[in-house]
C-alpha cells in the first residue's frame, strides 16, 4: 500500500537521488546545511520502500518546488497529488514534462518554458586557461552586481546570499563589471555545485566572456565537488553551445512554470 511521509533524514535523501547525480544536483546540494533549513521534503512510499520524492525549497519569497525525476511519471504525480494541500497560493517549479497537469483544477500557471539539465565532470572539462580581467566577486561588489544584472539580465534569480560562498567571478572592460557568473547550489560536503546567474553585458556579447567565465568558476569548483550541473532554456542556443564547448551534456528537460491559486475557480 502506498502512502505519503515527510522526509528528514539525509542519507536515505540522497540515496534515492544518487541513482542519477547528474539530474539531481539540486536536491543533493540542497542536503548542505547551508540549503537543508529551507526546504520541505515529501516521499511516496510502499512496503519495498521510497518510490519518490520531491520537495520545497523555502529559502526565498517565492518557494520552489521541485520534482524532476527519471522514473515512473504516474508516482510523482501521485505523490504531488497527495501534497497539494502543503503547497502554498503562489510557487515556482522545476517539473518533469507532463506533471503540470496536476496543479490545473487549483492554479493559474505561467509557462517560462522548457530548460535542459546539463552536466559535466572534470574528466570532460575543457579549461580555457584564461583568467585575465576576471576576479572572484564579494559582498563589496554588491552594488556593482546589481546595476550589472538590472543591464544584463532583468528579472533574474539573485540571492545574494551565494556571495558568501565565494563562487562568483565577474569579468571587468575598463574597471566596468562586464560578466558574471556565479552559483544556485554549492556544497563541498555532497561534491556538487549548480551554476547560475551566468550572463554578459549586451554591449560585450561576442568576445567568449561567457566561457571564460564559465571556465574559470568550474575550474575552482573542481577543487571541491565532482559534479557540476546548470539548467539552460532550450532556446538559448548561444549559452548551450558555451557549455558544451566547456563540457557540459544534456542530461535532462524539464519545464518551469509559475503557479499561482485562481480565485475564479470553484
Amino acid at each position: 500500500m502506498k502512502k505519503i511521509i515527510i522526509l528528514s533524514d539525509k542519507k536515505v535523501i540522497e540515496s534515492h537521488f544518487r541513482k542519477n547525480t547528474c539530474i539531481n544536483i539540486y536536491p543533493i546540494g540542497d542536503l548542505d546545511d547551508f540549503f537543508f533549513k529551507h526546504t520541505k521534503w515529501f516521499a511516496l512510499t510502499d512496503e519495498s520502500g521510497i518510490l519518490e520524492i520531491t520537495f520545497l525549497y523555502t529559502g526565498t519569497d517565492l518557494h520552489v518546488l521541485l520534482a524532476v525525476c527519471d522514473g515512473d511519471l504516474n508516482n510523482m504525480k501521485e505523490l504531488l497529488t497527495g501534497i497539494s494541500a502543503e503547497l502554498p497560493d503562489k510557487f515556482y517549479s522545476h517539473l518533469s514534462p507532463g506533471l503540470e497537469i496536476i496543479f490545473s483544477g487549483k492554479y493559474k500557471a505561467e509557462d517560462f518554458g522548457r530548460h535542459y539539465k546539463m552536466c559535466l565532470l572534470k574528466k570532460n572539462f575543457k579549461d580555457m586557461n584564461d583568467t585575465d580581467n576576471i576576479k572572484r566577486l564579494g559582498t563589496e561588489d554588491i552594488a556593482a552586481i546589481q546595476k550589472f544584472y538590472a543591464e544584463a539580465y532583468p528579472g533574474n534569480w539573485f540571492d545574494m546570499r551565494m556571495l558568501e560562498t565565494g563562487k562568483y567571478f565577474g569579468h571587468f572592460t575598463d574597471g566596468e563589471l562586464t560578466g558574471a557568473a556565479g552559483i544556485h547550489v554549492y556544497s563541498p560536503e555532497y561534491k556538487v555545485a549548480a551554476l547560475g546567474n551566468i550572463t554578459t553585458h549586451p554591449l560585450h556579447r561576442g568576445k567568449s566572456i561567457c566561457r571564460k567565465l564559465t571556465s574559470a568558476l568550474c575550474s575552482d569548483l573542481f577543487e571541491s565537488v565532482d559534479h557540476i550541473g546548470l539548467n539552460v532554456h532550450i532556446d538559448n542556443k548561444a549559452a548551450i553551445e558555451c557549455y558544451r564547448k566547456t563540457g557540459f551534456s544534456i542530461t535532462g528537460e524539464y519545464h518551469e512554470y509559475l503557479f499561482e491559486e485562481d480565485t475564479n475557480l470553484s
